[in-house]
C-alpha cells in the first residue's frame, strides 16, 4: 500500500518535476496534497491523512516547534535542498529534521528516505531490512556535524525545582552556580521560571532583554549554536555566565519546550555545570481547554526536568512547605516516573519544628514521601537579606555564612569539584 505524502516547498523549480516523477513511478509514495504554506501544512497534518512530508528549508515561518508538531501528529519530515546548499541543509538539521537530501537525489533515494523516516516516526513501524527493502539502498545520512565546543565533554544540567510558596529555589540556584564557579567549574545559570524570573534582579543585572527568550527564539529558527549562546549569556565573572529570564509572566509562550531542549543541549557544550531555575507548577490543565494542539505554560518546566541530569526539589522546613513538597513529589512521580529528584530542605531552623529539626523532617519525608535521604540548608536571614539588598551572592557578602558553606558543599558534590579547607583543597 502506498504511503500518503505531503509536499511543502516554496518556489523551487524542482517541486513540480518531483511530484510528477512520484506520480509516474511505483516507489510506494502517493502525494495527497501540495501545501501552499506552513499553516496549510499543519492543518492537513493534524487530520491524519498523511504519513510524511517533503519540505524545503525556505518554507516561510518554519521553525523547530513546527517540526515538533508535525512529528507529534505522526507525520515524518524529510527535507529537500538545492544541490550544494549547505546552509539550508544545516538549518533543517538544526530544526530537528534528521533526513535531509539534495533535491536531485532521484525518486528511488527520496522514497527510501521517506520510508526510513516513517519507520522512525511516532506510530511508525520498522520492518526487517533485506535486499527487497528500499531502505537498503539508502546511504547513511548521519547526524549533523557537532559544533566546536569549548568544554572537554558534555556538561551536567541541574534543574532546581520545588513547590509553590517561595521555598528558596532562586537562592539555591544562584548559590549553586556561584559556588561551582568559585571552585573552578565553568558554570552557566539559566532563569527558566515561566511565572516571572528573578535571577537577574537577585544578581543586580537590571537588563530588560531576557537572554533565555532570545536563545529560545534562535533555537526555534535553527540558528542557535554554542557561540551565539555564549554571546547571549552575560559573564558575571570568568567562570560564571548568566542567561537571564523574563520578569513578565505573560511572556511564557516564548519558552517552547522544543526550543528549550536545544538551549540545554548547547548549554552542555558551553559550560561544565549548568543550573536551571525552574517554575514551580507542573499542571497540564491547558490541554483540557483546547481541541487542538495549544501552547502549554508549564511545558518548559516539564521539559527541563525531563532533560536534566539532576533534579533538586527545594522545600521549606515548615509544616506547610513540607506538605506541599510531599504533594509535589507525588505529582512529579506521576508525570515523569523516570525522574528521581533529590530533596533539598531549605531554611532549617528549630522554631517551626519541635525537637531535632533534621530528625523530625527526615521522619516526615520518609513516612509521607518515601524519601530516605535529603540535603539540609540552614536558615541565615541576615546573610540572605544582605545579599539580596546589594545584588550580590552569599560568598560576596558573608563568606562564613552557614548557608553559604552548605551550598558550597552541595555545589562541589554535584560539580565534581574539590572544597578548599584552610588554604588547601580537600579531595572529594
Amino acid at each position: 500500500m502506498s504511503l500518503p505524502v505531503l509536499t511543502a516547498v516554496t518556489g523551487a523549480v524542482w517541486e513540480s518535476e518531483l511530484v510528477g516523477a512520484l506520480a509516474a513511478s511505483d516507489h510506494g509514495l502517493t502525494v495527497v496534497r501540495r501545501c501552499v504554506d506552513l499553516a496549510d501544512l499543519l492543518s492537513v497534518a493534524s487530520t491524519g491523512t498523511a504519513r510524511a512530508v517533503l519540505l524545503s528549508a525556505d518554507l516561510r515561518r518554519l521553525d523547530r516547534e513546527s517540526v515538533s508538531r508535525l512529528t507529534s501528529a505522526g507525520v515524518a519530515v524529510v527535507g529537500l535542498v538545492d544541490p550544494g546548499d549547505a546552509d539550508s541543509e544545516r538549518r533543517l538539521r538544526q530544526l530537528g529534521v534528521r533526513h535531509v537530501l539534495p533535491a536531485d537525489s532521484g525518486v528511488a533515494l527520496i522514497a527510501a528516505a521517506v520510508v526510513e523516516a516513517v519507520g522512525g516516526a511516532p506510530g511508525g513501524r520498522r520492518t526487517p531490512e533485506d535486499v527487497g527493502d528500499p531502505r537498503a539502498a539508502l546511504p547513511d545520512l548521519g547526524d549533523p556535524e557537532p559544533p566546536v565546543v569549548p568544554t572537554a565533554g558534555p556538561g551536567t544540567v541541574v534543574a532546581v525545582w520545588g513547590p509553590t510558596g517561595a521555598p528558596g529555589r532562586t537562592t539555591v540556584a544562584v548559590g549553586l552556580a556561584d559556588e561551582a564557579a568559585r571552585l573552578g567549574v565553568g558554570s552557566l545559570l539559566i532563569d527558566a521560571d515561566v511565572y516571572g524570573g528573578t535571577v537577574g534582579q537577585v544578581l543586580g543585572l537590571l537588563d530588560e532583554s531576557p537572554g533565555l527568550a532570545a536563545a529560545a527564539r534562535q533555537a526555534g529558527n535553527g540558528t542557535l549554536d554554542v557561540t551565539s549562546l555564549a554571546r547571549l549569556a552575560r559573564s558575571v565573572r570568568p567562570s560564571l555566565r548568566v542567561l537571564t529570564g523574563s520578569t513578565r509572566a505573560d511572556r511564557w509562550p516564548e519558552l517552547r519546550p522544543s526550543s528549550l531542549e536545544v538551549v540545554l543541549e548547547a548549554a552542555r557544550q558551553l559550560a561544565s555545570f549548568t543550573v536551571v531555575d525552574c517554575g514551580f507548577c507542573l499542571e497540564q490543565d491547558e490541554e483540557v481547554s483546547y481541541d487542538s494542539v495549544a501552547p502549554r505554560r508549564n511545558a518548559a518546566t516539564v521539559a527541563t526536568l525531563a532533560e536534566a541530569d539532576v533534579v533538586l526539589c527545594v522545600s521549606g522546613a515548615d509544616p506547610v512547605s513540607l506538605q506541599r513538597t510531599v504533594r509535589a513529589l507525588a505529582e512529579l512521580r506521576e508525570l515523569l516516573p523516570e525522574v528521581g529528584p533529590r530533596v533539598v530542605v531549605n531554611r532549617v531552623r528549630k522554631i517551626v519544628v519541635p525537637g531535632n529539626p533534621r530528625r523530625e523532617i527526615a521522619a516526615a519525608l520518609e513516612r509521607f514521601a518515601n524519601v530516605s535521604t535529603a540535603t539540609y540548608l540552614p536558615q541565615d536571614v541576615e546573610a540572605a537579606d544582605s545579599a539580596l539588598a546589594t545584588g550580590r551572592t552569599l560568598a560576596d557578602v558573608s563568606p562564613k555564612s552557614r548557608l553559604r558553606l552548605a551550598l558550597r558543599e552541595l555545589a562541589a558534590e554535584l560539580g565534581g569539584a574539590d572544597v578548599p579547607v584552610r588554604g588547601r583543597r580537600r579531595q572529594r
